[in-house]
């Protein structure tokens, strides 16, 4: 059974909204920083799995993503579900692992090389099972947040295959 929306101010609802969003953007801001050098640095040197997208992709795809992840979030908020509180942290804990992925990955890539990638893998395979843990808690909660949820799953276990392919590779 879906819960209903906590009757909450408009005020509260949009700083709330803008809080996620905001911690979407930092989590992006952040990774961006970790793989701005590297992306045309030694990554654009990396063998690369053939079903890599061409590197202007990700930026868009990874703007789409934060947007839903952050609206996915907003509605459990709002929810006067119990299960509110774990859904929520769950969301918390895969951003983490989302922040930890890029630097890992992308940063520790010239410093010690393809363990860094197989560093970057472990974290990107928790970090997919934590957005399938997200959405099994936010679905109950909220079903349209568990399909918000959902392109971002299919996204991550499409990048652990190019994480592979790397850390296989190079």
């Amino acid at each position: 059974m879906q819960a209903q929306p906590e009757p909450r101010g408009p005020a509260a609802q949009a700083l709330a909204l803008l809080v996620l969003l905001g911690a979407s953007a930092l989590v992006a801001a952040l990774g961006g920083l970790a793989s701005a050098v590297n992306v045309d640095g030694w990554y654009a040197a990396a063998d690369k799995a053939p079903w890599s997208p061409p590197n202007w992709l990700f930026g868009p795809v990874w703007t789409l993503l934060y947007i839903a992840m952050a609206g996915a979030a907003w509605l459990v908020w709002r929810s006067r579900s119990p299960a509110r509180r774990p859904a929520l942290t769950a969301y918390g804990v895969q951003l983490v692992l989302n922040l930890l992925w890029t630097p890992a990955f992308f940063g520790l890539y010239p410093a010690f090389g393809t363990p860094a990638l197989w560093i970057g893998f472990v974290i990107i395979v928790a970090l997919a099972v934590a957005v399938a843990v997200t959405v099994l808690r936010f679905g109950p909660i909220s079903r349209a947040a568990g399909l918000l949820m959902l392109p971002y799953l299919t996204w991550i276990v499409f990048a652990s295959s190019l994480n592979l392919w790397a850390a296989l590779n190079n």
